[in-house]
């Protein structure tokens, strides 16, 4: 249910919003933006780019950003920043002089969305946060996440906590979002470091933040009075809090609001992670850029508007994204999750669950949730209650607040596998060809019958599992309980509501010969709802389908050539020719639907379907969907988790006519060219 109003603003404009803009209308002569908002990037800051956004849960996007053009003011002819949001920014089908591949430009800050997120901790706000981010990045709008309780773990001069990935790794690449592992070897900038009292903590994960994020207790406290935090400058008695080692952010006392020196601590952690996202948003390539922190309170949340509005202006689109919990099993089974995460993992779970328990208690003696001051100052905002289960939405938004909404919708946290292949071999594949509607080969055919033979066998396996491990959980909890946000978990898996597990099987072809072939095998009888569409088509090559790669690189060597140094942006010349851009967009709804349902589901398409398809699940870099190696005869699962995705690889034998398990399957890109 969905309740929604439109006030008249086009973002979270205050009365001292308005003064702004009177003040800077008054001083419209000026020519020069102003410094630290529109600035172009500095080589520090591309060098950055290419490692990826540490801390972040998403790496920093590598497609080519549209031009920073100046504008031209009708009445004065000077330059200045874009303040009017352009009305839809769709990369590869829009285009403009100021957005020529329809990225939303540099210098159009009204059409940029900051997302705040808002919320008691074990509401899910980090799981929503990576989704929305992995979505938002493969529809390619440049996305990255700030996590303050990262930053807080760093600055309160904790050991890193125990992780599995190495230094060099850490949360550069992450569950959510990855580059291909072993393909692409780009120089890396020397590793930022993290100073605490003027020394480097122990096992800190040096990579985890860039540069410009430079965080030290003391550069936090001499920021309230000006200073720099050079080592001359730095007075002997600027820190005065407790030393590293008796300042601990894992337990339940260091979120007390009582407790002052951890108070100010975690708000000038906020504020400087703030600072961050906005030189993201500003001065890089950033569209939207997520503040992940509870943000809990009034003054909190006044305390954010004031530092964006402050460096941004009024013009910058800013939306409220509060996840509430009412159902009790889906808090409790959040809690529990947490005791897996960075602050208790390696801790006794009973004890651990009281400690957190203890922190939730303390946060809510001063959380206010969204609503009546929100709507009195036009900020708008979105809840979501329970996950997903109920959907509040306040206030009129740009183009991105409206794909954030309805992506939103769509939430759901339900058990279940998402299979991913391509056809069996098809005529045209033997032949060499691309395109085309030919039939399967016999190949092709033996493909689809063990197909069918193999998703049957793993339902039932799947079933199993599911059982078992809802009986295994306990309370209080275990250790090794990791019981997951979602009672479906807990529900009985009889055979009432379809399939042996309670759950139907979608399998859903193109309207491709070769595709609906293979998937001819399923008997809906069997509880197999077997679809058509037409959104899984694969790539039209327009003038150049039906023909081989050798003849489009003999008879049309340029276009050859330009489609290989950018197959991303590249689109087949003819009528109905497409290019990988379009894959994404009209793979949209697709992904929307599949993140709606509950039930499993299989998608039999093509080659570039099936890349574009594994990019969003996995959160692989753009500049890896185009190559993705996704041959004929591999079958990918995946499972949606709180932590991100499951992910396995089978591998069709044509002696057994079964599907191996390919164990530790490492996604790559394809080193020659084949007919899909």
């Amino acid at each position: 249910m969905s309740h929604l109003s439109t006030p008249s603003t086009d973002g979270a404009r205050t009365p001292e919003d308005h003064e702004a803009i009177k003040e800077r209308e008054s001083h419209s002569g000026t020519t020069q933006p102003s410094t630290g908002s529109l600035a172009a990037p500095t080589n520090t800051v591309k060098h950055s780019l290419s490692n990826g956004a540490a801390l972040t849960d998403t790496p920093m996007t590598t497609a080519p950003n549209s031009p920073i053009i100046p504008p031209r003011r009708q009445d004065s002819g000077t330059s200045t920043p874009r303040t009017r949001p352009t009305t839809l920014d769709i990369p590869g089908l829009t285009r403009s002089k100021v957005s020529p591949d329809g990225k939303i430009a540099q210098r159009d800050i009204g059409s940029k969305l900051v997302i705040v997120m808002v919320g008691l901790p074990a509401r899910g706000k980090s799981y929503i946060t990576k989704k929305v981010a992995r979505y938002l990045n493969w529809l390619q709008h440049d996305t990255r996440i700030f996590n303050v309780g990262e930053r807080r773990r760093i600055a309160a001069a904790l050991p890193a906590p125990h992780r599995k990935l190495k230094p060099s790794h850490a949360r550069s690449i992450s569950a959510s979002t990855a580059s291909l592992n072993g393909i692409l070897k780009k120089a890396s900038t020397p590793p930022a470091k993290i100073h605490i009292n003027g020394t480097t903590p122990p096992d800190t994960p040096f990579e985890r933040l860039p540069e410009p994020a430079l965080i030290t207790l003391a550069s936090l406290q001499n920021r309230k009075s000006g200073e720099n935090d050079s080592a001359e400058n730095r007075p002997a008695t600027a820190v005065q809090r407790p030393k590293p080692e008796h300042m601990d952010s894992q337990t339940a006392e260091f979120f007390d609001p009582n407790n002052e020196i951890a108070a100010h601590l975690r708000d000038d952690i906020a504020m400087a992670t703030l600072d961050e996202l906005l030189d993201y948003i500003l001065d890089q390539s950033g569209s939207v850029g997520i503040f992940d922190a509870t943000n809990s309170t009034l003054e909190r949340r006044k305390k954010v508007m004031n530092k964006i509005r402050e460096r941004a202006g009024p013009e910058l689109g800013v939306i409220f994204l509060e996840s509430l919990c009412m159902d009790e099993t889906i808090l409790e089974s959040n809690m529990r999750l947490k005791l897996s995460g960075p602050d208790y993992r390696d801790q006794d779970p009973v004890t651990a669950l009281e400690d957190f328990k203890k922190r939730v208690a303390l946060y809510e003696k001063k959380y206010v949730p969204l609503g009546e001051s929100e709507e009195k100052n036009n900020m708008p905002y979105i809840q979501m209650i329970d996950v997903g289960r109920k959907i509040v939405s306040y206030g009129r938004g740009g183009f991105l607040s409206a794909q954030l909404v309805s992506y939103l919708m769509n939430f759901n946290l339900a058990a279940r596998q998402i299979w991913i292949t391509r056809h069996g071999e098809s005529i045209d594949n033997v032949n060499g060809k691309i395109g085309g509607d030919s039939d399967l080969s016999e190949v092709g055919r033996g493909y689809a019958k063990a197909l069918t033979a193999f998703i049957k066998h793993e339902r039932q396996v799947w079933h199993v599992h599911q059982r078992d491990k809802a009986a295994s959980t306990h309370f209080p909890p275990q250790e090794g309980d990791t019981t997951p946000p979602n009672p479906d978990y807990n529900l009985s898996y009889g055979g009432d509501d379809g399939g042996e597990d309670g759950k139907s099987c979608c399998v859903w072809t193109s309207m491709l010969k070769r595709s609906i072939q293979t998937a001819q095998y399923f008997d809906e009888d069997e509880d197999f709802d077997v679809k058509q569409f037409k959104m899984l088509d694969e790539l039209n090559a327009g003038t150049m389908e039906g023909m081989t790669y050798e003849e489009i690189m003999t008879k049309h060597k340029d276009e050859y050539e330009l489609r290989k140094s950018d197959k991303l942006h590249y689109r087949y010349p003819g009528a109905g020719g497409e290019g990988y851009l379009d894959i994404i967009n009209r793979l949209r709804a697709v992904i929307v639907e599949v993140e709606r349902m509950t039930d499993h589901v299989l998608l039999v398409g093509h080659r570039s379907i099936a890349r574009v398809l594994l990019a969003y699940f996995m959160g692989l870099k753009r500049e890896d969907v185009a190559d993705l190696d996704v041959p004929l005869g591999m079958l990918y699962c995946l499972e949606p988790k709180p932590y991100g995705v499951d992910f396995k690889a089978y591998r069709y034998n044509s002696q057994t006519h079964w599907f191996d398990h390919v164990r530790d399957w490492q996604m790559q890109r394809a080193t020659v060219q084949t007919a899909s």
